[in-house]
């Protein structure tokens, strides 16, 4: 039985994209936080709420229907908090700026590759491997702010290694889907 949809591509005011705008609009004092406490209950607490309502956002727009505006704002929330959440880290000297360079490079280039690929008439949507990555990203920052590993820094830069890393691959993910896609062998 299909499901109906209550919202169809062109609604803006859904339930799940004011979740998502409430998650960028909420990322901006939480990124100061973590800069300015770093390691506690409140900004992990904050972090969580913003990581959590990512999935929330994107059940929600599943289940009601996912609009055009969803499409461009749920991606962009995402890569504000990554990016932003690992340059706070930076700023703080939790960590080395290489991952966020790393990060912001491969979100920026898989951007332009995607607008590129898009102008030729090739759909690149979301991937696994790319849910994956996000997750990985969102808990790497979690876990550095988790007072709980707050002095076991080797395990918590195991953490943003993996998540550098899996970015990385997930890049290479898209770029390899789109050659196959203009390959026809998808």
């Amino acid at each position: 039985m299909e499901r109906l949809r209550r919202f169809g591509p062109g609604a803006i005011r859904t339930p799940a994209n004011v979740i998502t705008t409430l998650r960028l609009v909420l990322a901006i004092p939480a990124l100061f936080l973590i800069v300015d406490l770093g390691s506690t209950w409140v900004t992990v607490g904050l972090w969580f709420v913003l990581s959590v309502t990512d999935g929330l956002d994107g059940w929600i727009a599943r289940r009601d229907g996912t609009t055009r505006a969803g499409a461009f704002l749920d991606p962009l929330a995402d890569k504000f908090l990554a990016v932003g959440g690992f340059s706070a880290l930076a700023i703080r000297g939790d960590i080395s700026w290489i991952p966020v360079i790393v990060i912001a490079g491969r979100e920026v280039l898989i951007s332009i590759y995607r607008s590129i690929e898009g102008r030729k008439g090739i759909s690149l949507p979301a991937r696994q491997l790319g849910k994956w990555k996000t997750f990985i990203q969102m808990s790497a920052i979690g876990f550095v702010l988790l007072p709980l590993t707050a002095d076991l820094r080797w395990l918590w830069l195991t953490a943003i290694w993996a998540a550098v890393l899996l970015t990385v691959i997930s890049g290479i993910d898209v770029i390899v889907a789109a050659r196959r896609q203009t390959a026809g062998e998808n």
